[in-house]
């Protein structure tokens, strides 16, 4: 399938930044969700292109293809749009740390004495004493 140039740099330009593509499996939608410029059978058609050189991973579910990038497709699409090795996909950068919080083991015992905080003395006194609708219980 003959695809232009602009929509072959557009699908693999998002493919880099991101490292993954969900591509519907929809032969007929005119344009796809993420990529601006492209239809979904161009996307659907590059990305089993590079599946079939070992560039990325793909995973069907729901109608939906998931595709990851390989390292082989990192170096591949790094070359392809002349991109320097400093920049790498959203999903290979370290994300941010958590901050340091409140400790959350001295709220679980704010009742004092070391009882919890929640309602109830005890287990399952939460449950009526006079059954329910299962094992015996009832009306």
């Amino acid at each position: 399938m003959f695809i232009p140039k602009a929509n072959r740099i557009a699908v693999f330009s998002y493919l880099f930044r991101e490292g993954v593509c969900v591509v519907k499996k929809d032969t007929v939608s005119p344009t796809h969700p993420h990529i601006e410029g492209a239809t979904n059978l161009e996307v659907l058609n590059l990305m089993k292109s590079l599946q079939s050189k070992g560039y990325i991973r793909i995973t069907f579910s729901w109608q939906h293809h998931s595709c990851y990038l390989t390292p082989e497709g990192i170096e591949y699409l790094r070359g392809y749009l002349a991109l320097p090795a400093e920049i790498v996909p959203a999903t290979h950068k370290k994300a941010p740390s958590r901050p340091e919080g409140r400790d959350r083991e001295d709220e679980k015992f704010a009742g004092g004495e070391g009882k919890p905080a929640f309602r109830g003395g005890g287990d399952r006194e939460y449950r009526s004493r006079e059954g329910g609708f299962g094992r015996g219980g009832g009306m």
